[in-house]
C-alpha cells in the first residue's frame, strides 16, 4: 500500500458519477466483462475460475475478507476509466489538486535562518503543473518516494516560498514522519 498512490487515487473516485458495484457477485461479474473471461480474473485476483464462475451464478455471495478487499481493489481499479481521466486532465490542466497533511516539515536555507524541523497541518491548492506532474509520475509508476519528492517540491514553491515573492534563497524541503495525507481535486 502506497500512501501517495491510494492517496492520488482516492482523490480521483470522488469524481465518480455512479458507485461501483458492492456486492461480491455484482463485483465479479464487472470484472468478467472487463477482462473478457472468468480465467483472466481467476488470474487476477489469484483464485480458481470455478470460484469466479460460482461468484458469478450467485451460488457464492460473501468472499473471504482478503478475497473481498482485493476484489473491490480490482473493480475500482477500473471503474469509470474515461471519468477518471477526465479528473486527472482537469486538475493537470485548470483545477490543480490541494493536499491536506500533518508531517514534519522542514528546508535548508543559508544561516541564520529558522530552518528547524517541525510538525505542520497545511491545507494547500497546488496550481495544476504540480498536479500534472504527480498523475504523471503515477502513470509512469514512480513509488512513493519519488510521489513525496514532487509534493515537497510543490510546497517549497507555493507554501514556502509563495510563488516567488519571499524565501528566494530556499534549497531544499524536507517533508517526512506523514501523520495524515489527503488529496482532494
Amino acid at each position: 500500500m502506497s500512501l501517495f498512490g491510494d492517496g492520488l487515487d482516492a482523490a480521483v473516485q470522488k469524481a465518480f458519477t455512479r458507485p461501483a458495484p458492492k456486492s461480491a457477485p455484482a463485483q465479479m461479474r464487472y470484472l468478467v466483462r472487463q477482462l473478457k473471461g472468468t480465467k483472466a480474473v481467476a488470474q487476477v485476483l489469484r483464485i480458481s475460475q470455478r470460484t469466479v464462475e460460482r461468484y458469478v451464478k450467485d451460488q457464492i455471495k460473501k468472499p473471504r475478507p482478503d478475497l473481498a478487499a482485493r476484489l473491490e481493489r480490482e473493480v475500482k481499479k477500473r471503474w469509470q476509466p474515461q471519468i477518471r481521466a477526465r479528473a486527472r486532465q482537469k486538475a493537470a490542466t485548470t483545477g490543480g489538486i490541494v493536499i491536506d497533511t500533518r508531517a514534519r516539515l522542514g528546508y535548508t536555507a543559508p544561516i541564520g535562518s529558522t530552518d528547524e524541523d517541525r510538525v505542520r497541518h497545511l491545507t494547500v491548492a497546488l496550481p495544476p503543473q504540480h498536479a500534472a506532474r504527480l498523475f504523471d509520475a503515477q502513470q509512469a509508476g514512480a513509488g512513493d518516494q519519488q510521489l513525496q519528492q514532487i509534493v515537497a517540491e510543490g510546497l517549497k514553491e507555493v507554501y514556502f516560498q509563495d510563488g516567488g515573492r519571499r524565501a528566494g534563497q530556499l534549497e531544499e524541503v524536507r517533508f517526512t514522519d506523514i501523520e495524515h495525507l489527503e488529496f482532494d481535486l
